[in-house]
């Protein structure tokens, strides 16, 4: 929890001050991310194809932050199809795996740049998405470890339960309803609407990581955040939320102007 609170203000600064602070941040931590992967789907080493990876990752963000979404996803795609034939050709760990996490890390951090752009949501939506996120993380946590009952999905990950799932959900919908209040022009339900569903498709943001250590036997990403693991190990859910958001912002609107 110490190192949670330590880390929060640094991306909470990066939004709020926006260029070229969350440009830098999100490429940062993209590539952090892209070599715990790598390192996850090498049981715990380091290959050649991490290196591939990590300069894929990044090029796909700096693509989109230069020409937009769809050149920024594309470089992606196909930056995915070059890990993964680099992989095959040095039979290099899981070449599937691999290019998979190309995608999974890259294209979210793309569509979190456009998101920022003040005329799709900007900043008030980037900063009521990380708010929804961490409300999630600490309500599912905390109501999961203190009621128990069922397993949500017990072969994949033991610890998640049906009640940590709900929790987490009506965590985030408290978010959505303060965030409505907070800003005024914004009618509440949509946004408790939004923040609940974006709380269920984090949470099995999640559990995906989770399947993947249980694949490679791998406890955590990395162990760069004392108690925490690694930064994919904090940020897994939130890249499943973002392309969520960015939907629901390409079918409606920015946050500002949710009715």
């Amino acid at each position: 929890m110490v190192s949670a609170l330590v880390l929060a203000p640094v991306p909470l600064a990066a939004i709020w001050f926006g260029s070229p602070w969350l440009l830098l941040l999100v490429m940062l931590a993209a590539g952090v991310m892209a070599w715990e992967w790598a390192r996850l789907c090498h049981g715990g080493s380091w290959r050649n194809s991490g290196a591939v990876l990590v300069a894929v990752v990044i090029a796909a963000i700096a693509v989109g932050a230069a020409g937009g979404v769809g050149p920024g996803v594309a470089c992606a795609v196909a930056g995915a199809l070059l890990v993964y034939l680099l992989a095959r050709r040095w039979r290099d760990g899981a070449p599937r795996w691999l290019a998979a996490g190309a995608v999974w890390v890259a294209v979210p951090c793309v569509l979190l740049l456009w998101l920022g752009r003040p005329e799709n949501a900007g900043r008030v939506a980037l900063l009521w998405l990380f708010a929804v996120v961490w409300a999630t993380d600490i309500g599912a946590y905390e109501i999961g470890r203190r009621v128990g009952g069922p397993r949500l999905a017990p072969r994949w990950s033991p610890s998640k339960t049906w009640a940590g799932l709900v929790g987490g959900a009506a965590c985030a919908v408290i978010v959505g309803w303060a965030t409505a209040r907070v800003v005024g022009s914004v009618s509440a339900l949509p946004l408790v609407l939004a923040s609940g569903g974006l709380a269920i498709v984090e949470q099995f943001g999640d559990l995906a990581e989770s399947v993947a250590k249980r694949r490679f036997g791998v406890k955590d990403s990395s162990g760069l955040i004392p108690g925490h693991g690694g930064l994919l190990d904090r940020l897994d859910g939130l890249l499943a939320a973002i392309p969520a958001a960015a939907l629901l912002t390409l079918i409606d609107g920015s946050v500002p102007t949710w009715r």
